[in-house]
């Protein structure tokens, strides 16, 4: 048998085996952990009163006052549900009851996915139109023309079009929490790399990173660090200065890291961790074509083509981060008009616009699946009654600790926490009314909580299975274990950075 014949036999599974094995493990969890459920306050827009459900599904109505939140022990102001900034249902302290078993068998565990597609729905439409138009652009040859110019330009510096990727991705992560919207970097940008001499996980190391980090040290975004606050009780803005630190020590520690491999990459191209992978890589984004290498001036239609191109992804931002309230379904209309202008300004009629189009969407399905996959791990926990009662048991572990005991501690509970519930807004309405008030206990402010919530849940959103690692690596075709050996020791480093920022956060109260 050859070596390259080992190497497929040896190969790691692929992105949908590894979601498959841990769909089984979550659902055996189902069946080994005991259920159990907080009952849950919300919010009614349309009797302008608060519904608590309790852990048996009976309802009961209160009216919406300030009152009836502090009956609750909920320290949250009245303000933040009527005026739609608390929309989920938020747990109540000392309310966790067991409920029977409600392990989650074959027939659960088979409708799984399915679920899972139909809820990801809104993501996966996203990634068809982003799919849609990459199809359009190629067909037009606008990125090979627009590699080629960009790789002209920076040529001897091409670390800065590394530089720039993460520092504005981490941007859009610690303001808005982009995660989901990166997806539509990964066709542009690894040509891009490819081109200037790195290899493709450089290329997601600067994407996905950015995200990681600017996501792990939210100062403004109102997914995470915002309604997070609220939940508390507290002001987002008490911990804005410490996260800011956070972030800049972040971005600075993850780019010399990045920048550090990269180099041995562009010197020796076998120092890759996914060169067995290269020449598949470089054939799937068109390094191989004899046009991708021609150095020319791209002509006047091209740079037209791709400034609206580029416009597409400023509106999208724009409107995302902005008070416009722009979320799926928006970014996917945005994408197909634009799609079909791009189009039509290359020179495309109908019957070719539609056929690439449709070629491109083809051509992420696999993706989509993936996005699916990881929601039916999330099914089966949440409908096997899991997450509660990890949160009531974890919740046990930190009462009356030392402090600096107290925050180790409260990090490592977010990121198992943020395993099993890899949503910023869902962990945080199901966690923080619970484990805030902890932090009154052993003498330390609330927002010390928010931050190793947003810690914990940074670290593990960077290598979960049940986030969006795994899309983001199907895109490009490299495989988990690849993804995990490169950024092991990064994650050593941000596990120190947070541990520290938040002793340090403890000691100045900034």
């Amino acid at each position: 048998m050859s070596e390259t014949e080992k190497k497929k036999k040896l190969r790691f599974p692929s992105s949908y085996t590894v979601l498959f094995i841990v769909m089984i493990f979550a659902a055996i969890l189902t069946f080994a952990i005991p259920a159990g459920k907080f009952s849950k306050l919300s919010y009614n827009s349309d009797s302008q009163k608060f519904d608590v459900e309790d852990s048996k599904g009976n309802v009961e109505s209160y009216a919406a006052t300030q009152k009836t939140l502090e009956k609750f022990g909920v320290n949250a102001k009245l303000s933040k549900f009527t005026e739609g900034s608390i929309k989920k249902p938020m747990a109540i302290r000392g309310t966790y009851k067991a409920v029977p078993q409600n392990g989650q068998g074959i027939k659960e565990f088979l409708s799984a996915p399915i679920s899972g597609v139909y809820d990801s729905i809104d993501v996966i439409l996203f990634v068809f139109m982003i799919g849609g138009m990459i199809g359009i652009m190629n067909h037009l040859g606008i990125f090979n023309a627009g590699i080629s110019e960009l790789a002209r330009i920076s040529k001897g510096h091409e670390q800065i079009i590394i530089a720039v990727v993460l520092f504005l991705i981490s941007i859009g992560g610690t303001t808005f929490g982009m995660a989901e919207e990166t997806i539509a970097f990964y066709p542009i940008m690894i040509p891009i790399f490819l081109k200037s001499g790195y290899d493709a996980m450089t290329g997601i190391a600067a994407i996905w990173c950015g995200s990681s980090i600017g996501c792990m040290f939210s100062t403004v975004n109102p997914f995470s660090v915002v309604i997070a606050s609220n939940a508390a009780g507290i002001n987002f803005k008490d911990s804005l200065g410490s996260h800011s630190i956070g972030l800049i020590i972040g971005i600075v520690i993850t780019l010399i890291y990045i920048l550090r491999y990269a180099s041995k990459v562009k010197k020796d191209p076998s120092k890759s961790i996914i060169f067995d992978s290269k020449a598949h890589i470089d054939e799937k984004f068109g390094m191989n074509s004899t046009e991708q290498h021609e150095d020319r001036k791209m002509t006047v239609r091209e740079r037209i083509i791709l400034l609206l191109f580029f416009a597409t992804f400023v509106i999208m931002v724009y409107g995302v981060a902005s008070h416009l309230g722009w979320w799926f379904d928006q970014m996917s209309v945005l994408f197909l008009v634009m799609a079909v202008v791009i189009g039509a300004v290359g020179g495309m009629n109908e019957a070719e616009i539609s056929e690439e189009f449709v070629k491109g969407a083809a051509d992420l399905v696999g993706v989509a699946l993936v996005v699916g996959l990881a929601r039916a791990v999330n099914i089966l926990l949440e409908n096997g009654f899991v997450s509660d009662t990890l949160l009531h048991v974890m919740s046990g572990w930190v009462s009356g600790m030392n402090p600096v005991l107290f925050l180790v501690v409260m990090e490592l509970i977010f990121i198992i926490l943020g395993f099993f519930i890899n949503s910023s807004s869902g962990l945080a309405m199901l966690s923080i009314p619970i484990m805030a008030p902890l932090a009154d206990a052993v003498g330390l402010p609330r927002d010390l909580v928010i931050s190793a919530y947003l810690y914990g849940l940074g670290l593990i959103g960077l290598i979960t299975p049940t986030g969006l690692i795994l899309a983001s690596l199907q895109m490009v075709d490299v495989t988990y274990d690849k993804w995990l050996k490169w950024c092991w020791p990064l994650m050593i480093l941000w596990t120190i950075l947070g541990i520290v920022m938040l002793i340090f956060q403890m000691g100045v109260g900034f």
